[in-house]
């Protein structure tokens, strides 16, 4: 039933969204929500199981699995879709390799999804990944990661660091040069992302772009976009409680720069960034924040304002023509990165 609605919400003409989006939110910054977005926020807050939180964290993954699947978009075959396995920190990872079209590929996307450290998985991020491959014209690499509770910090990090050496390692077997490597992820992916950014600094292989999507940057942040979107926009103040209560056992470390990358003392010789912040999310202002300290320590970096979106958005291609506009500018990035 849910997808139902949200593939007739995806065929709604453009002059519709358009009418309807002169009666949506306009948020403290002058940005409107897009009416398609507005759909999703009221139907999270009203749809049994649509909700990200609430049930313990077993059931909240299926939930999660499950709504993504009612809003993933179809994709025509892809020329490779290789589930891979790798030995972690903590044992066994798995991963998947996509690539949209046959031939060789210019280079390739290490991506960690989001869902607050707690939540997500290589399925919930499917639809994403694949529209990422098909926008950048490189392969996608989809990290399967230990998740909190059962694994709390710095369980995720040590993973995400694994699974970028073994990125570089296999990358010529995939016939890739492994200095073509992005590094990228969605919210707790994106907060991922970046730390592998600042972990990997000064090292032989570093990636080529940090592509981070409305990222965690502080998770003790008290940020007037946390204030404003406290409720009501998909991603909620309850939610991000619900995951640092899981994520962190010590509030000591939510100082670490491994939970908290905007706290890192020394943010210079970072590779260039792209950073993705959506209008109507709380984690707006300290993506912004991360953003502007990295290029205050003289990183090349590129500020994405998606005005109109919430977070979560890469996963609503299906029925956003603005989603799907961000997800494209996301992939000339990284095709530009490698050029």
């Amino acid at each position: 039933m849910q997808r139902g609605l949200f593939r007739a919400a995806g065929r709604i003409p453009a002059s519709v969204l358009g009418l309807a989006s002169r009666v949506t939110q306009v948020n403290s910054a002058g940005e409107r929500l897009a009416p398609e977005m507005a759909l999703v926020a009221l139907v999270t807050s009203k749809v049994p199981g649509m909700a990200m939180t609430g049930p313990p964290p077993v059931a909240a993954r299926k939930n999660m699995d499950a709504s993504a699947a009612s809003l993933a978009e179809t994709f025509p075959p892809f020329a490779v879709e290789e589930d891979l396995a790798f030995d972690g920190p903590g044992g066994r990872l798995e991963a998947t390799r996509y690539r949209a079209e046959p031939g060789a590929a210019q280079g390739l996307i290490v991506y960690f999804h989001g869902g607050g450290f707690a939540l997500g998985s290589r399925r919930s991020h499917d639809s994403a990944v694949r529209r990422l491959a098909v926008e950048s014209g490189v392969d996608v690499l989809s990290i399967e990661y230990r998740l909190a509770p059962e694994d709390p910090f710095p369980a995720a990090i040590d993973d995400a660091l694994a699974a970028w050496r073994y990125a570089v390692e296999q990358a010529p077997t995939w016939g890739i040069d492994p200095t073509n490597i992005v590094v990228a992820g969605d919210s707790a992916g994106g907060a991922m992302a970046a730390v592998v950014a600042q972990l990997t600094r000064g090292e032989a292989v570093v990636p080529k772009l940090q592509l981070l999507i409305y990222p965690v940057t502080d998770m003790a942040a008290e940020t007037e976009s946390r204030r404003e979107f406290n409720e009501g926009y998909f991603l909620t103040g309850a939610d991000m409680d619900y995951y640092t209560e899981r994520y962190v056992t010590d509030p000591a470390q939510l100082a670490d720069p491994r939970v908290s990358p905007l706290r890192a003392d020394d943010l210079t010789g970072l590779p260039p960034a792209y950073v993705v912040v959506a209008g109507f999310d709380p984690l707006r202002d300290e993506g912004i924040a991360y953003a502007e300290a990295m290029r205050a320590a003289g990183v090349s970096v590129t500020l994405e304002r998606a005005g109109s979106m919430i977070h979560g958005f890469v996963n609503m291609t299906l029925i956003s023509p603005d989603a799907r506009e961000y997800m494209a500018r996301m992939g000339a990035a990284v095709t530009d990165s490698l050029s």
